[in-house]
């Protein structure tokens, strides 16, 4: 079985050119780059951190007696 997340990637002008994504479904994903794709890989990476801080194995999270391990994948 094979599921997937979607969100959605934001794009909008910033200032002195610099181009801000942001990750509308996850507050607090947001972040920049000089071009799309920096911006992209930026706010990806932000992403990743929110999610390893809130989730991950240092998050303090005990594990449940019926609970499974759920990786997402994050692609182009």
């Amino acid at each position: 079985m094979s599921e997937s997340v979607r969100v959605t990637i934001v794009y909008e002008p910033g200032e002195d050119g610099w181009i801000v994504a942001s990750i509308p479904e996850v507050p607090g994903a947001h972040s920049q780059g000089h071009t799309r794709d920096e911006a992209r890989a930026n706010v990806i990476d932000a992403l990743r951190g929110i999610l390893e801080l809130r989730f991950g194995e240092h998050a303090g999270v005990a594990e449940a007696a019926d609970s499974e391990p759920l990786e997402l994948v994050i692609g182009a």
